[in-house]
């Protein structure tokens, strides 16, 4: 295999993402971790602000995904998503889903240099799905209520 414009262009894009989506979440969990520790908020609408949030953290991550997915396959160098004939931006969000929470279910393969995006958002969603759990994690034990 060799490594044409469409491989590099499909990596520099992947590191791109990856670097929107950290700067994303640490954003949204600094914002997060500031309203955990703020009386304006009583303590109990605090927990439940703080797991949507991080919700939503992983939503917008999947869109940012979702929408590379979206631009890159839009020329045909960058590979396809299989079987899908027509990509649209609702069946990008639908893979990036399953790829970001590593669900896998296999009805949609990537194929071509777009497998590179696919593999690096699998890691990446694990990198901040585990990020979200230690956050939560440090948030409950400095304000769960005995």
């Amino acid at each position: 295999m060799a490594f044409d414009a469409a491989h590099i262009i499909t990596a520099f894009s992947t590191v791109a993402i990856i670097i929107a989506v950290v700067v994303l979440h640490y954003e949204g969990l600094y914002w997060l971790g500031r309203m955990s520790r703020s009386d304006a908020v009583p303590h109990r609408p605090r927990i439940i602000l703080m797991i949507l949030g991080q919700l939503l953290l992983h939503c917008g991550s999947i869109w940012v995904f979702g929408l590379g997915y979206f631009l890159l396959l839009q020329y045909p160098d960058f590979g396809s998503l299989e079987p899908m004939t027509v990509i649209t931006i609702g069946e990008s969000v639908y893979y990036s889903a399953v790829v970001y929470s590593t669900l896998g279910f296999g009805d949609v393969i990537s194929v071509g240099p777009i497998r590179f995006l696919t593999g690096m958002e699998a890691v990446t969603g694990l990198v901040m799905i585990t990020w979200s759990a230690s956050f939560t994690f440090v948030e409950m034990q400095r304000n769960w209520e005995a």
